[in-house]
């Protein structure tokens, strides 16, 4: 049984070394660990110092193409790999990599495909809590739209069985933890948490550069990806609505020119006209979408198979 343990990087020379000197060389019912980088276009010595530190596998992006992209570079390096098991880590020495044992253990023993480290954040010391309700308030939203029980969604702490590694494609350009819980919670993977602990900040993030934008960004990801794997749902409720609205103005109409006062409502009409037209034209939007979504679907498990019958490197299996 092969562990990767894999680390996205974009400039983190100076925390670089304790991050990997944290790590676990030895697990319990894992035969080897080994260790990935992905430099995200890093202006600074992260490479060299990687190199010094005697990690195993360095993955290099010319240019930053942000973390999304630097996470599924890491998942498809480290199935490349061989890896039985993937653990994700942050480079800036976030979580504390004795936790990696509580991460894989629940994969060894079968009964689940994901597991993401919990790091409490109702109670997090190192969050304000604006931060903390706001975390709170994205992990009840994600978990409406993965249909699972979700109490921390943007923890990046995370192990994958080789299973699940092979069924994730990030599409997104912002956030792998967002999309990733979507995929798994529509594709009926088993997500378990684990309690972790964190260090003290060493840095400030640099997803979050602002609350405004992580609002934004965050509810487009969610949004997005929920609209692409439940688009009947989202546009025929949508639809539902607004043809709902629709009736409920045409009736106002009726009521008031049964009355002998309907000249003076003709506007209800007008707009009852108006959203009967729009809702049914979502509806049909929402027919074509769910042909588009059962399409990707067929497209997706093509590119699994593909992934499966890949001639990677396995080791103790």
């Amino acid at each position: 049984m092969k562990l990767v343990i894999q680390i996205p990087c974009y400039n983190e020379e100076e925390t670089l070394p304790q991050t990997v000197a944290d790590l676990p060389r030895t697990l319990a019912g894992i035969d080897v660990v080994e260790y990935l980088i992905v430099d995200d276009g890093s202006t600074d010595h992260t490479v060299e110092i990687a190199r010094t530190l005697g990690v195993h596998h360095i993955i290099q992006h010319r240019h930053n193409r942000g973390l999304a992209a630097a996470f599924q570079s890491g998942i498809d390096a480290s199935l490349a790999a061989g890896a039985d098991i993937i653990v994700n880590t942050d480079g800036d020495n976030q979580y504390a990599g004795t936790d990696i044992g509580k991460l894989v253990e629940p994969i060894l023993a079968g009964w689940a495909d994901i597991v993401v480290g919990d790091r409490g954040v109702a109670t997090h010391a190192e969050f304000s809590p604006f931060k903390r309700f706001l975390q709170r308030l994205g992990s009840w939203v994600v978990e409406k739209a993965a249909g699972t029980p979700i109490p921390d969604a943007t923890s990046g702490f995370r192990a994958f069985s080789r299973e699940a590694a092979l069924r994730l494609t990030v599409l997104s350009e912002y956030t792998y933890t967002l999309e990733t819980l979507i995929q798994a919670g529509q594709r009926g993977m088993k997500v378990a948490y684990v309690s972790v602990r964190t260090n003290l900040r060493t840095r400030e993030s640099r997803l979050i550069r602002n609350i405004p934008s992580f609002l934004l960004l965050s509810t487009i990801t969610i949004v997005r990806f929920y609209t692409m794997y439940r688009p009947l749902r989202v546009f025929m409720t949508t639809s539902a609505l607004l043809v709902g609205a629709a009736l409920v103005l045409g009736l106002r109409f009726l009521w008031f020119y049964i009355g002998g006062g309907g000249a003076g409502h003709v506007q209800s009409l007008i707009l009852a006209a108006i959203l009967s037209i729009v809702g049914f034209q979502v509806g049909l939007i929402g027919l074509v979408a769910d042909s588009v979504s059962m399409n990707r679907k067929m497209l997706e498990e093509m590119v699994y198979r593909e992934r499966r019958a890949r001639p990677w490197r396995r080791t103790g299996m």
